[in-house]
């Protein structure tokens, strides 16, 4: 039964839902309402959760001084800090148990939650992202690679669309007349960007969409059951 029961509030509160979309009218619609302010609700038991996890697994980790342990006493520092400053002085918009902290306001110009987010995660996320050009930049040249027709394709399509995004591509174009604008370097990546772009991103949206109605009917047919744990 331990078992048996999710899955029965699983596949009632999914077919609810899926008929509440078709079905905009009482009940469905009230029900449906009421439904996804439950899930409001447990998911704020659910981050607590992940806050207790995150703070198990790193605790392990740097008791059992497990490789690269020092980055982790650095996430639970910065996890604590974040906390107290947040719940004793709240943030932009909230008030914090010591109120708004005016006298730490005005010493360094904002609440410190707010003054922590701007001045240190927004650097670092910037920083991560910058990195990650460098990977992309890596991807694209490994894909570029002319081995197969794919590949001439999407390398022939990607030089077209920098090129005419740049004014070199309306250097090198610009001399043709009028009646062969279609073959200007802006004109052609304008076209690659408006048709065969948007057409695979729609398939793959299409591809996705499929997917998740599979994954979808999966759960709520009880299929797929790895969210009891384990199975």
């Amino acid at each position: 039964m331990k078992r048996k029961l999710p899955l029965i509030i699983t596949f009632c509160v999914g077919i609810i839902i899926i008929i509440s979309e078709f079905i905009p009218h009482k009940p469905f619609g009230q029900i449906s309402g009421e439904l996804e302010i439950w899930f409001l609700i447990i998911s704020g038991f659910a981050i607590l959760l992940g806050q207790l996890s995150l703070l198990k697994v790193n605790f392990l980790k740097i008791k059992f001084k497990q490789k690269n342990w020092p980055f982790f006493v650095v996430t639970l520092v910065s996890f604590a800090i974040m906390v107290t400053v947040g719940i004793f002085w709240g943030t932009e918009s909230n008030h914090g148990i010591l109120g708004n902290g005016e006298g730490v306001a005005s010493l360094i110009g904002s609440k410190p939650f707010d003054y922590l987010f701007n001045n240190v995660y927004q650097h670092l996320s910037a920083t991560m992202f910058s990195l990650l050009a460098f990977f992309i930049a890596s991807a694209a040249y490994r894909a570029f690679i002319a081995r197969t027709v794919e590949s001439n394709l999407l390398l022939i399509a990607a030089v077209l669309v920098m090129l005419g995004n740049t004014s070199l591509g309306s250097f090198l174009t610009g001399w043709l007349p009028q009646s062969l604008s279609f073959l200007h370097l802006p004109n052609i990546a304008e076209f690659i960007m408006k048709y065969p772009n948007t057409a695979g991103q729609r398939a793959i949206m299409i591809g996705a969409g499929l997917g998740l109605i599979g994954s979808s009917l999966r759960i709520i047919l009880g299929i797929e059951r790895s969210y009891l744990g384990g199975e």
